[in-house]
């Protein structure tokens, strides 16, 4: 095995084992972009043969985030090639993080490979290890998103593209039409502003094949269509035709997958989902956030991201990029000179992509979209990940930096720096000189480039933080042939931004989550799962997007008595200032209300349902005269609120509201009930939940218990 293989190897095993580990440590349960979750579900499908999710009726209680809803199917806004690449571990392995470690393998020898291309080997594996060691590169290689399996599909594309150019393979060529296809069936946009370069050299090879062959341009067209007179024509004819054949045959693939799923070809599926959602100026719109993205805000927008890329996500920050600058300038000397003919053709393809990609993400808004304060890189996705629509700029920069910092070296080892050097002290105090230099340059690159991986890392694990808090009644519960509600604090969606509850494509995995929603969308769900062991995961506080603002969570087993009628009992703590207590039994606009003076230590209201009312019938024992009923729909939710009353005028409100629906045994209700405590209103909020099992929530006097019993 030469020293070149070695290399590349220690660079894949390199960069897939910290993808790997990042991916594990400090993404376990997923990062903040609740895009992970939608690829995940789709990688799932995959395996199960599945398109789309039968949802049926009951669709909205299981839509996933960024899923279209159409007749009771759902389906991803997002096309399914980077899914299909975490579905292959999933299947092998059974653990998806497994194809984050391949895919940063795979790009960090590419990348390497192009350099070696573009100059040498060695400028060749620095070039992989500086995109390796990009803050974007790791953060963004280890999460669930496309960007970095697309990456790997579009310099697979270049790599063959370029052997094929330079050794005549067909084969290379055929090969780079599929890499270039797939990326584009992964994210179109993305594909053409890679290949451009590329499409352009490839038009004017095919050209010039044309050109300079002594036959007929009507002959040429007939050779096209046998195999002798193919293999007839000029052999850059023959390559860029089978790269040609290659990545339009995925362009057909792509546009039968949008007539299955959206009915139209030319119809994508985010098209389906927000229709103002693509590349343009003028209006733009995703679910409710809008936007006039005019072309000033666009260019201000890529400045910042290109501007937060060079200084902050690329290896070395501003060093690295300068280094990439001074690559590129002798880069252009070789090529002006010719002192590199094949490694030219190669250079300015890659750097035709400085080119292409900031100018084809200028008409493009969801750059502006992840930086949620222009001016603010601690802000927003682009805090947490880089500006990824640039990821595939991270390539030219990587090779042209690794070429700037070896020439550089070279020049300072070999050069009249040396030389002068050597003549006033001596050879060896001028290579220990050199060396010096050069590691001071290495650890400034190295501390520049931790330095900036460090604070998005603290970031990431904030959040992982939050999200463990939160998990920990659910990770510590043994569920077995379970339905768990979930609460949606984003709007009717599963995922988002609770991504590792997901189900399975059937929705009849070991553990079934549906939308915590309203009492007849939650009765749909149990006579859907009528054998399944019920719980309810809630919180207390606030879910924001902020990882310091955290919330205490619970999981609550859930029972549905039933009987002709059910007697419930609700007790409740009181505090010793508390001077009254007022008592509602409330259903819509129907309300029936008691009044208590001076309490004791607990109150306890008896009441009754059946299966056209609820009754008030007693507080404390003593029965509650008049009338003290409200009537019920079939499906209803009953609330039930005791307000305490202190000598100051404070309050302090217990609130709890009971899912019931009619049966034909008689009524049946959901216990325990959603139950919230609140100060100084009687209206309390979902934030407020009322933790059983947390003393450290409440104050010490309070206590807050319903019990349900079947009474006919």
């Amino acid at each position: 095995m030469g020293s070149g293989t070695v290399g590349y190897l220690t660079l894949a095993v390199g960069a897939g084992v910290a993808v790997f580990l990042t991916a594990v440590v400090v993404f376990p349960y997923h990062s903040v972009n609740h895009d992970e979750g939608v690829y995940l579900m789709q990688a799932s499908m995959l395996l199960e043969g599945q398109l789309t999710l039968a949802g049926g009726d009951l669709a909205d209680m299981f839509r996933p985030w960024f899923f279209i809803e159409d007749g009771g199917e759902l389906y991803s806004k997002y096309n399914p090639v980077p899914a299909a690449m975490f579905a292959v571990s999933m299947a092998l392995f059974g653990e998806p993080r497994v194809t984050l470690a391949v895919v940063a393998a795979g790009n960090a020898v590419l990348v390497a490979v192009l350099g070696a291309i573009v100059a040498d080997r060695r400028v060749g594996l620095l070039a992989g290890l500086l995109f390796a060691a990009s803050p974007m590169t790791l953060f963004t290689s280890s999460v669930f998103l496309p960007y970095a399996p697309t990456t790997l599909l579009n310099l697979s594309f270049a790599v063959t593209y370029l052997h094929g150019v330079r050794t005549g393979s067909l084969r290379a060529a055929a090969v780079a039409g599929i890499a270039i296809g797939l990326a584009a069936f992964a994210r179109p946009y993305t594909a053409i502003l890679f290949a451009a370069p590329f499409i352009l050299h490839a038009l004017w090879e095919f050209s010039r094949g044309l050109w300079i062959d002594s036959r007929s341009l009507p002959r040429l067209v007939r050779l096209f269509v046998s195999q002798a007179g193919f293999q007839s024509l000029p052999i850059s004819v023959q390559r860029n035709t089978l790269t040609g054949i290659g990545g339009t045959a995925f362009v057909g693939l792509t546009l039968a997958y949008n007539t299955v799923l959206t009915g139209a070809p030319l119809t994508f599926p985010y098209q389906a989902f927000a229709p103002l959602d693509g590349p343009g100026f003028g209006f733009r719109e995703i679910l409710g956030h809008e936007v006039v993205y005019t072309p000033a805000l666009a260019i201000e927008s890529n400045r910042y991201a290109l501007q937060y890329l060079g200084t902050r996500w690329f290896a070395g920050g501003v060093i690295g990029t300068l280094a990439a600058a001074a690559g590129l300038f002798i880069a252009v000397r070789w090529w002006r000179r010719r002192d590199r003919e094949w490694g030219s053709t190669a250079g300015l393809l890659l750097a035709g992509l400085l080119v292409s990609v900031p100018l084809g993400n200028i008409p493009f808004w969801g750059t502006h979209n992840m930086l949620a304060e222009l001016d603010n890189p601690a802000n927003g996705l682009v805090s947490h990940f880089g500006p990824f629509y640039y990821f595939d700029l991270l390539v030219p920069l990587s090779i042209f930096a690794a070429l700037g910092l070896i020439v550089g070296w070279r020049w300072l080892r070999g050069g009249a720096v040396f030389d002068r050097l050597a003549a006033v002290t001596s050879s060896v105090t001028a290579r220990r000189v050199t060396v010096a230099v050069a590691l001071v340059a290495a650890l400034a690159v190295g501390g520049l480039t931790a330095s900036t991986a460090a604070e998005p890392l603290d970031r990431n694990m904030a959040y992982t933080e939050k999200y463990a808090t939160a998990y920990e009644p659910i990770e510590s519960a043994e569920l077995e042939n379970a339905l768990v509600f979930t609460p949606d604090p984003y709007g009717p969606w599963q995922n988002h931004p609770f991504q590792s509850l997901r189900n399975d494509p059937g929705f009849d995995g070991e553990v079934v989550y549906a939308r915590d929603r309203d009492a007849a969308g939650n009765f749909e769900v149990l006579a859907a799962y009528p054998n399944r062991t019920l719980y309810r995961f809630a919180y207390r506080g606030v879910w924001t997007p902020e990882p310091d603002q955290g919330v205490s969570p619970k999981l609550e087993s859930l029972s549905t008595p039933t009987g002709e009628s059910l007697r419930a009992d609700t007790r409740v703590g009181v505090a010793e200032q508390v001077t009254r207590a007022i008592i509602a039994l409330e259903v819509d606009d129907a309300t029936v209300i008691r009044d208590i003076d001076a309490p004791g230590e607990t109150i306890t209201a008896n009441w009754t349902l059946d299966n056209s009312s609820a009754r008030l019938v007693g507080v404390d024992g003593a029965p509650v005269a008049g009338n003290a009923s409200v009537p019920i729909d079939p499906t209803e939710s009953v609330g039930l609120r005791v307000t305490l009353v202190d000598t100051g005028g404070n309050t302090y409100t217990y609130q709890q509201r009971t899912a019931v629906q009619s049966t034909p045994a008689g009524v049946q209700a959901v216990s325990p009930a959603e139950r919230r405590v609140c100060r100084l209103t009687t209206d309390c909020d979902p934030a407020d939940a009322y933790l059983p099992d947390d003393p450290a929530a409440h104050p010490d006097w309070v206590a807050f218990k319903t019990t349900v019993s079947a009474t006919g």
